[in-house]
């Protein structure tokens, strides 16, 4: 049990997930390293039928991506993406490795 704000809740508090590095890969896909130590792969492919994210379809911009305050975001501040989601509905990195990472 916890307490928020005066409001007890059940069960344990989530800890806070932000991200502490990202890179661009190939085919729209993200490498990424969260505050809790995992390494995973986040497909952005599916973002880029909606608006906000055309601008992404540019690889230059695509490949632009930083990490701001723990979130990823591309042109300068324009466009972010949400930790929570990206960790939620990405894959863990066991066999994908950029070359940076050693």
């Amino acid at each position: 049990m916890y307490i928020v704000d005066g409001i007890a809740y059940a069960g344990e508090m989530e800890k806070s997930i932000s991200i502490i590095s990202v890179r661009p890969l190939a085919d729209y896909k993200l490498w990424i390293r969260f505050s809790n130590g995992e390494k995973r792969i986040y497909d952005c492919t599916n973002l880029l039928k909606y608006p906000a994210f055309q601008k992404l379809k540019d690889k230059d911009n695509f490949n632009s991506v930083y990490v701001d305050y723990g979130i990823p975001v591309w042109c300068n501040g324009e466009i972010d993406l949400c930790p929570y989601n990206i960790y939620a509905e990405s894959v863990i990195a066991n066999d994908i490795l950029p070359e940076f990472e050693s």
